[in-house]
């Protein structure tokens, strides 16, 4: 990653929730990188889906107790934010040019640089975990493992290209409008939750519509051109050299992606989990259904829940304990279905 030596840093901006968020200058632009926890311990690094931030698609996750123990204790949470999907971002201007996916995940390069930090877990949801997939076929050296929600791996097709095309012309002449908002919606979330006229929205759906409103539409547009000129990783997954954490929600729109992917990479270092009755966006939808999975996955690399582990890990992962069996569909699930109770129609 020496080519990547050049990037400087804004003086940080704000502290939120606890973190210090960083604008960082990379040799493709700014971008926004909000640090949660002990620098000294291993690195997280995050990516959200399109039109989201760390807030929007990770939030969830991290305000379950469970999952922010497991995570907070073993790690320090570098949320990278796609340029411009920061909170309170300003408009990208009309002569920065659209940056090839290559691009956005070189910047994910330059930031490990920035920090100093030489191996990190990435953790992407959709268009972030094709970035970050990429990035580990890039810089397979830094990438300590992966953790993948609903992610994308193929070229789009045709159908969805000329779909995407027709939401980027009316996000760059109408902005956030509503039919916009419903495809964003429909992207993340289950029928379920979005509700129906006899049915309310959730609250999670509530909340994600009135941070889209927030969203500065030229941004949005910016980011959805790079997605849309995604090329084919599949050839690339065989060269990976980490082990992959897969969750995908059965009602998710690249369910069968995720199975393409699962397909292509190595059983012995990888497992999919597929959640019921839940959209692309896990992480918000059905946290509580990442916990166990996350947990063995983790395992693999002396990492436990602080009830199981009396001290901070201080030192860079290894994962030199894991056994194929930890991640073999019979000990992780390949079906994940959460329970839900119901009253029985009969006795």
């Amino acid at each position: 990653m020496g080519e990547s030596s050049g990037s400087v840093s804004v003086d940080v901006e704000r502290i939120s929730f606890g973190g210090k968020e960083h604008h960082v200058l990379t040799s493709h632009g700014p971008i926004s990188v909000a640090v949660y926890g002990d620098l000294e311990k291993p690195a997280l690094v995050t990516y959200p889906d399109v039109a989201l931030n760390h807030m929007s698609c990770f939030q969830g996750l991290f305000f379950c107790p469970e999952a922010a123990s497991l995570l907070l204790h073993n790690f320090c949470i570098y949320h990278i934010s796609p340029p411009g999907h920061e909170l309170g971002a300003a408009p990208i201007s009309s002569d920065e040019p659209v940056l090839s996916l290559d691009q956005l995940a070189d910047q994910v390069a330059e930031v490990l640089n920035f920090f100093g930090l030489e191996t990190v877990m990435c953790f992407g949801v959709t268009a972030g975990a094709y970035i970050l997939t990429l990035f580990a076929t890039k810089y397979r050296e830094h990438v300590l493992g992966l953790i993948l929600v609903s992610p994308l791996c193929k070229a789009p097709s045709w159908s969805e290209w000329l779909y995407m095309k027709v939401v980027s012309n009316l996000l760059y002449f109408y902005g956030m409008c509503g039919l916009v908002k419903e495809y964003l919606l429909q992207r993340y979330f289950s029928k379920e939750v979005r509700g129906s006229s006899q049915v309310p929205e959730s609250d999670i759906v509530q909340a994600c519509r009135s941070l889209l409103d927030e969203k500065q539409s030229a941004n949005v547009w910016w980011f959805l051109q790079s997605i849309n000129g995604r090329h084919d990783l599949t050839e690339a997954l065989k060269k990976l050299q980490c082990r992959t954490l897969i969750f995908v929600g059965e009602d998710s729109p690249f369910h069968s992606e995720a199975l393409h992917m699962s397909a292509k990479l190595d059983k012995r270092y990888s497992a999919l989990v597929e959640v019921q009755g839940c959209g692309s966006v896990v992480t918000e939808e059905q946290p509580h259904a990442m916990l166990i999975p996350m947990e063995y996955f983790l395992m693999g690399y002396g990492l436990y829940r602080p009830s199981q582990l009396s001290y901070s890990p201080r030192s860079p992962l290894s994962p030199l304990c894991i056994s194929p069996e930890l991640l073999s569909p019979e000990s992780m699930g390949v079906k994940l279905k959460p329970i839900k109770t119901r009253i029985p129609a009969e006795v």
